[in-house]
């Protein structure tokens, strides 16, 4: 929950990573609250009680939201999904703008990476800023269980993430009102 407020502000895209590895860590632990606090929230020894219940309260809420949208087993949260909503509406302002040569640029060299994985089985129903998102999480799992990344995976994975920073950067100037698209 700290990391997740702190990355909401800083970085959009890895919010939306990190996240997803929180979905993920309740699936995990069968979406018990129980094993929740004891696999998760009391690894945390420097935690006061109160940021335990707060910590603890995070999580159950995450459950039953988890619980009422039918995402138990797989899927994401609406919360979730509204971020990739808002960034595609992002990305498709900023490519129509000629204000923004440098991030059509690097949408078009991640743009036959984002073909590829589509044409190989990615679902072809949600927006590609998701098959971005969906390749970045594929990766970092892949790292994470020390599998070896192939080097055309890693130039894949460098186009798409170069992408999604420049527009997690445009979204916090967004954010801040900095960001002018006309």
């Amino acid at each position: 929950m700290y990391i997740s407020r702190q990355l909401k502000q800083q970085n959009i895209a890895e919010y939306l990573l990190y996240m997803w590895q929180v979905e993920d860590l309740i699936r995990a632990n069968g979406c018990d609250i129980g094993q929740i606090r004891r696999n998760v929230v009391d690894t945390y020894p420097s935690l006061t009680d109160p940021q335990r219940q707060e910590l603890t309260q995070w999580y159950e809420d995450l459950i039953n939201m988890m619980h009422d949208e039918g995402v138990m087993q797989k899927g994401h949260l609406q919360i979730n999904k509204n971020i990739i909503v808002w960034l595609t509406d992002l990305h498709l302002r900023l490519l129509r703008s000629p204000k923004f040569p440098y991030y059509s640029a690097a949408y078009y060299k991640a743009l036959p990476f984002i073909v590829e994985l589509r044409a190989k089985g990615a679902d072809r129903d949600v927006p590609e800023l998701e098959t971005c998102f969906d390749a970045m999480y594929g990766v970092w799992m892949l790292k994470l269980q020390k599998k070896e990344v192939s080097e055309d995976t890693q130039k894949a994975v460098k186009a798409i993430s170069d992408l999604l920073a420049m527009l997690a950067g445009y979204y916090i100037k967004e954010k801040k009102g900095e960001l002018d698209l006309d």
